[in-house]
C-alpha cells in the first residue's frame, strides 16, 4: 500500500527556462546525473532542449523525454546505484541505438529494449522516449526467464508493448490516483502487462487477463472522453481503434459497473448543464445536438432523470 506522504503527481522538467549558456551543465546535473542517474551528452549539431516528464509509482518509475538528439550514458559509477531493477526503453522518434553487455540493437520508431539500470549502457541519438522502470523481483515471480529480455529488442508491432505504451501515458495524464486500492492495481497491472511482453509464466499468462482488461477499459474510456460529443460515437467505433471486439468491451464495461451506453451518456449530460447554465439564449435543441444527441425529446427524458429537473427548469434556476 502506498503511504500517505508519497507524492504521485508527474514532475514537469524543462530546459526552457534555463539560459542557454547553462542549460548543459544544469541539465546534466540536476536531472542526468542526480535524478535518473545518467550522464547527458547533447548532440553538437543542435540547440539543447528537452521536456521531461518524471512520475513515481509505488515500485515504479515512468519518464516521458522529449527534446534534441542526446547520448545518455550510464557509467560504471552512475549504475551503482541501479538497484535490483529492469528499464524498458521505447522509443518514439528517430531510430536511437542502445548498448549493454557488448550487445547494441537500433531501435526504430515505437520499438523497445529491455536494460539493466545496475550495469554501465548508452543510449545514443535518444530524443523522443519512454522510459519504464520495474522491480526485477516482482517480474521475475512472473515470467519464467527473466535475464533472457535483457537487450532483446521487442517490435513495434507487439500488441502488448502497444497496449503498456498507451497505458503509460493515460496514468501520467490521470488526476486521480489518490485511492491506494486504485493504485495498488494500476502497479499490479504494469507488472502483469511488462510480464507478458518479457516472457510470462503460464501462471501469469492465465492471470493477467483481468490486467489486460483493465488497460483496455481505461483506455476506452479515456478515448469516450474526448469524443463523447460524436453523435455516431458507438462501442464498435471504439472497439475497432483498440483492435477488439465490441462484445469484449462491452463486457469490460458491464464488469466496471457501468455500461458504455451509461458512461457516454453521463459525459454528455453534464457537458448539456454545464452548456445551458453558462449560455442562456443558447437554444436547448441545439446544446442537445451539440454534445452528441440526435433526438431531443430523448435528451429532455433522460435530462430531468439524471438532474430532477427539465432542462428548461434548470436553465430557470441558474
Amino acid at each position: 500500500m502506498i503511504a500517505d506522504d508519497v507524492d504521485l503527481r508527474p514532475r514537469q522538467f524543462s530546459t526552457d527556462q534555463i539560459p542557454a549558456r547553462d542549460r548543459v551543465e544544469r541539465w546534466r546535473e540536476e536531472f542526468g546525473r542526480t535524478l535518473v542517474r545518467v550522464d547527458v551528452e547533447p548532440s553538437p549539431d543542435e540547440p539543447f532542449r528537452v521536456r521531461a516528464v518524471l512520475q513515481r509509482l509505488p515500485g515504479i518509475g515512468l519518464l516521458r523525454c522529449n527534446g534534441s538528439t542526446t547520448r545518455l550514458n550510464r557509467t560504471m559509477a552512475l549504475a551503482a546505484d541501479g538497484g535490483d531493477t529492469l528499464g524498458l526503453i521505447i522509443n518514439l522518434g528517430a531510430p536511437a541505438r542502445a548498448s549493454q553487455r557488448g550487445v547494441e540493437v537500433v531501435l526504430g520508431e515505437g520499438e523497445a529494449v529491455v536494460v539493466r539500470p545496475d550495469e554501465p549502457g548508452v543510449l545514443d541519438g535518444a530524443a523522443n522516449h519512454i522510459g519504464l522502470l520495474l522491480p526485477r523481483p516482482m517480474l521475475a515471480m512472473r515470467t519464467d526467464d527473466l535475464d533472457s529480455a535483457v537487450m532483446r529488442k521487442i517490435a513495434a508491432s507487439n500488441a502488448t508493448l502497444r497496449l503498456l505504451h498507451r497505458y503509460a501515458g493515460l496514468i501520467q495524464s490521470d488526476p486521480d490516483l489518490a485511492s491506494p486500492v486504485l493504485l495498488d492495481a494500476i502497479v499490479n497491472h504494469f507488472y502483469d502487462l511488462a510480464a507478458l511482453l518479457l516472457g510470462a509464466s503460464r501462471d501469469t499468462r492465465e492471470g493477467a487477463s483481468r490486467s489486460i482488461g483493465a488497460a483496455r477499459l481505461k483506455e476506452a474510456i479515456a478515448y469516450i472522453g474526448r469524443h463523447f460529443a460524436d453523435a455516431d460515437l458507438t462501442i464498435a467505433s471504439v472497439a475497432g481503434g483498440q483492435g477488439i471486439s465490441p462484445r469484449y468491451l462491452q463486457e469490460l464495461f458491464e464488469q466496471s459497473g457501468a455500461s458504455f451506453t451509461a458512461r457516454v451518456n453521463e459525459l454528455r449530460l453534464k457537458r448539456a448543464f454545464a452548456l445551458l447554465t453558462r449560455f442562456p439564449d443558447r437554444p436547448i435543441a441545439g446544446v442537445a445536438l451539440e454534445v452528441g444527441f440526435a433526438n431531443v425529446s430523448h435528451f429532455n427524458r433522460l435530462f430531468r432523470q439524471r438532474f430532477g429537473d427539465s432542462p428548461t427548469g434548470v436553465r430557470r434556476g441558474g
